[in-house]
């Protein structure tokens, strides 16, 4: 069983930056594909952002594309997304999530995923 447990969320104005972070536990970290997700009041929960177990290949949807970076430390069992130029509209619950390399079969980086944080929320005021 993978614990995830994120951090960094907060108020920033719009045009700033932060970095979210993403601690894991309880498993292997390295097999593990990582993602971002965020979910806006009254809205679908959205992809944001993925990288590989390899730290080779990263996905990021259009509309954070510039703007919002992903990135691994295996080391460190932690994920990043580094938020930079953010809007009002990047305002949501911010949740990382786990889809195991082993879960058979292709798996897109949008996912399905097997475990889930508890989520951070970062609101951007215009």
């Amino acid at each position: 069983q993978v614990q995830l447990v994120e951090s960094g969320g907060g108020l920033v104005q719009a045009g700033g930056s932060l970095r979210l972070s993403c601690a894991a536990s309880g498993g292997t970290f390295s097999d593990y594909n990582m993602g971002w997700f965020r979910q806006a009041p009254g809205k679908e929960r959205e992809f944001v952002a993925a990288i590989q177990w390899t730290n080779s290949y990263t996905y990021n949807t259009d509309s954070v594309k510039g703007r919002i970076t992903i990135s691994r430390d295996n080391a460190k069992n932690t994920v990043y997304l580094q938020m930079n130029s953010l809007k009002p509209e990047d305002t949501a619950v911010y949740y990382c999530a786990a889809s195991s390399r082993y879960g058979g079969g292709y798996r897109p980086p949008t996912g399905p995923y097997d475990y889930w944080g508890q989520g951070t929320q970062v609101t951007v005021s215009s």
